[in-house]
């Protein structure tokens, strides 16, 4: 990668990630910061998921489609 990316939201450096084969995705960007208050806040944006349910998002960019950013479905451990 050319160059850092950068969290919008916590302000830490992207770091890479290869998204399985399955889901078309070649090497993506993802905030791994479990102090990032878009992860953290996460948990309950998700609708239509139980409660009991952990999971949430983390930001993340592919590079592939212009750096555009999603949500990345994880595991919520907080």
């Amino acid at each position: 990668m050319p160059e850092d990316r950068i969290c919008p939201h916590c302000k830490v450096k992207l770091q890479p990630w290869v998204g399985p084969p399955e889901t078309g995705w070649g090497e993506i960007l993802v905030c791994n910061n479990n102090e990032c208050t878009f992860y953290r806040c996460s948990k309950t944006d998700i609708q239509h998921k139980d409660e009991d349910n952990s999971l949430g998002c983390r930001y993340a960019e592919d590079p592939d489609n212009g750096y555009k950013s999603f949500n990345l479905l994880a595991w919520h451990k907080i």
